[in-house]
């Protein structure tokens, strides 16, 4: 936290006048922050975040004329020594991964208590991250699942059409007859299949989970 000489400026985006108000006044009371602009919308808030560079910005994550999670990202580039805050009514878990990725110090739900919020202010301007433990593993557990590559990736265009086929359980025969096959040939995409995907039995297919 600050010094209570030098207080934490804060800009406050939200299409509510009543609620950023509220949020103001709530804030300044506290005696360790000034509200140094607020805004209604994205467009204006980007331009005067730019223009001021607040130590932090609250940001709700849906406006009518765009997110705060995508204002964050700009934020990170135009006025990199900003924290931010991401302030939602919902409790949405790809809105919390997306605020995340896109920089974001911390994420809080319009519920949160006066001095929560006024605590979470404090912190992301001394530099500190809200994200909790268990919310980063997660995190971090679903990127590594988009980095791992595509197990399918190895097969050709025939050869999928032959494992999804398989999926559905089909037997060779029907497999033939939908993708207008011999049976000797489906026989030999099946085996190519499981070797390429390093199984052994094709209900091991069958299993199989995206």
């Amino acid at each position: 936290m600050t010094e209570a000489t030098e207080l934490i400026r804060v800009f406050l985006l939200d299409d509510h006048e009543v609620v950023r108000r509220g949020v103001g006044d709530l804030l300044e009371d506290s005696g360790t922050i000034t509200v140094v602009g607020q805004a209604g919308t994205v467009a204006e808030a980007a331009e005067a975040i730019e223009r001021l560079q607040p130590d932090v910005a609250v940001l709700d994550a849906r406006l009518p004329d765009g997110s705060g999670i995508e204002l964050c990202r700009r934020v990170r580039l135009s006025a990199e020594r900003t924290a931010v805050l991401i302030l939602t009514s919902y409790e949405d878990d790809e809105a919390l991964f997306d605020a995340i990725m896109s920089g974001a110090s911390g994420f809080l739900l319009k519920q949160v208590r006066g001095n929560d919020l006024v605590d979470a202010v404090q912190r992301v301007a001394a530099g500190q991250s809200l994200l909790d433990p268990a919310v980063t593993r997660s995190v971090l557990e679903r990127l590594r699942r988009q980095d791992a590559p595509d197990p399918l990736a190895g097969l050709t265009v025939q050869e999928r059409k032959v494992f999804e086929q398989l999926r559905l359980g089909h037997s060779n025969r029907e497999i033939a007859e939908h993708l207008f096959l011999s049976e000797k040939t489906v026989k030999n995409y099946v085996s190519t299949v499981l070797a390429k995907l390093g199984l052994e039995r094709r209900a091991q297919v069958a299993a199989w989970k995206d």
